[in-house]
């Protein structure tokens, strides 16, 4: 089973007490190096990790780990989606024989406690990742791939150094689907880049988690000013 990996946010939590997030003290060296280059941030939809997964003959679909359950009516509209003949083809003619993973989110009514103000009667699979034999594929070639199976794609909400996107988050801004406020966003470099631990340079920024988190008005080498 290929998983997807975790994202972590920006920064470490205290530990003493308050288990809030410490401005500026950073997770990963990497995001700190970065943090005034240029990050995409799309929006992170509250739902369930799906993967939907083509072995190089035949489709299946995944959750987040091998003891996850998919819902029956999730699955149904997966089967939709993904399964029969034509889309068999589909995945044939776009990767041959190459192990691939579509990873999405299953999101919609009875999926979260938001589901319904996504879709108040039904569900849906958005894709944000696609991996094809060991490598995660440019937006580009997401989009296209999702424009062949009729699926949508996570959209763009942003673009910016990752004190904007803090920011944006607290904003508290509403979904960009249905009528949901949106969680967060995940955000990664223009350009895909890997940490000296050989792991993808990414971090999901959530409303949640920086209610409330002073990072004040400006960021110089991760201080405030």
């Amino acid at each position: 089973m290929i998983t997807y990996h975790k994202i972590e946010t920006v920064f470490n939590r205290d530990i003493e007490g308050t288990k809030k997030l410490i401005p500026y003290d950073w997770r990963d060296p990497t995001v700190e190096f970065l943090k005034n280059c240029t990050w995409e941030w799309t929006e992170k939809i509250d739902g369930t990790n799906i993967g939907v997964y083509w072995d190089g003959h035949k489709v299946s679909f995944q959750g987040r780990t091998e003891k996850a359950q998919i819902p029956k009516f999730l699955l149904e509209k997966l089967e939709e989606l993904f399964g029969g003949e034509e889309n068999e083809q589909i995945f044939e003619q776009m990767f041959g024989e190459k192990e691939v993973v579509l990873f999405g989110e299953g999101y919609g009514n009875k999926i979260q406690k938001c589901g319904a103000k996504y879709i108040p009667n039904g569900v849906d699979f958005i894709l944000f990742d696609v991996w094809v034999n060991g490598i995660y594929l440019e937006r580009v070639n997401v989009l296209n791939i999702a424009m062949a199976f009729h699926v949508n794609v996570v959209p763009i909400v942003g673009k910016g150094t990752i004190l904007e996107a803090i920011k944006y988050v607290q904003t508290k801004p509403k979904s960009r689907i249905g009528n949901a406020m949106s969680e967060g966003v995940v955000a990664r470099p223009t350009t895909e880049i890997k940490n000296r631990k050989g792991e993808r340079v990414i971090v999901k920024i959530k409303a949640h988690d920086f209610e409330g988190v002073d990072c004040g008005t400006d960021m110089v080498g991760g201080d405030t000013e």
